[in-house]
């Protein structure tokens, strides 16, 4: 179902202009930011990493890149430590989320390491500087590792505490210049609430930043909406447990659900 506050007539407009913007660059998004959390490539474990998941999305990555989009992702470190998880408590807030960003570098440099198995170019870019196992973030070069083709991750965060890898993702989305921001997630959208906890929770086919905000909606941390928001960059929140749903999303296909601003 659609967002309540859009007319029928509005949302089949909305989705028209995404398939616009998708036919001038010959059918597809051109450059994209995807953004992963941890837990994605933990699969089923409740800790570390999923071979057998760090596999088949790394396959849907090499799958899309081989269409000729420009791929960067950030990754988040969920699967090891988050500077707001229970564990983390009675630490103090900067040295979690410390913590939280050398576990994104964990993640960043598996999936490096995959996707060069599937002989796709790729590149870690971290804003924490370990010169020994990844470049230093520096937004020209990122831009032309995409232009080469190259898959860039993008690990650490932004360097700071208390700025989620959501934020991370709309900032590098922003800086990059990227047509939209992919968010993979383990349920098919945006929901009025808890899908898992509420039953007749109504899916948002497409909606605005601020329905997100002025319903408090758990999309993303509200800096990274807001961000989003203020230089009208589009977001799809999709399922990225269907196979297949990054190419159907980047194709342009009505997957997920469609944020704008």
């Amino acid at each position: 179902m659609a967002a309540r506050h859009f007319p029928a007539g509005a949302i089949s407009l909305l989705w028209a202009d995404r398939q616009t913007v998708c036919d001038t660059l010959n059918g597809m998004y051109k450059r994209i930011i995807l953004k992963l959390s941890g837990e994605a490539l933990a699969g089923a474990r409740s800790f570390g990493l999923d071979a057998v998941k760090v596999a088949e999305i790394t396959g849907e990555i090499a799958d899309v890149h081989s269409l000729g989009v420009e791929i960067g992702i950030v990754v988040g470190g969920g699967n090891f430590f988050r500077g707001v998880a229970e564990q983390a408590k009675q630490m103090d807030r900067v040295a979690a989320d410390n913590m939280g960003m050398l576990s994104t570098i964990i993640n960043a440099i598996a999936l490096q390491d995959a996707l060069e198995q599937r002989n796709v170019q790729c590149r870690v870019m971290s804003a924490v500087f370990m010169n020994q196992v990844a470049e230093p973030y520096i937004r020209r070069r990122a831009v032309r590792h995409l232009e080469k083709g190259r898959v860039v991750i993008f690990a650490a965060g932004i360097g700071n505490p208390f700025f989620s890898t959501d934020t991370a993702a709309s900032l590098r989305a922003m800086e990059i210049k990227a047509d939209v921001l992919l968010k993979g997630t383990k349920v098919e959208g945006v929901y009025s609430a808890d899908p898992v906890l509420v039953k007749d929770a109504v899916k948002y086919d497409v909606l605005t930043y601020m329905d997100i905000l002025q319903q408090g909606l758990k999309v993303m941390d509200l800096t990274a909406v807001s961000l989003c928001k203020d230089n009208n960059l589009p977001m799809i929140i999709f399922n990225m447990n269907q196979a297949g749903n990054i190419r159907r999303v980047v194709l342009g296909e009505k997957v997920g659900s469609l944020v704008t601003a």
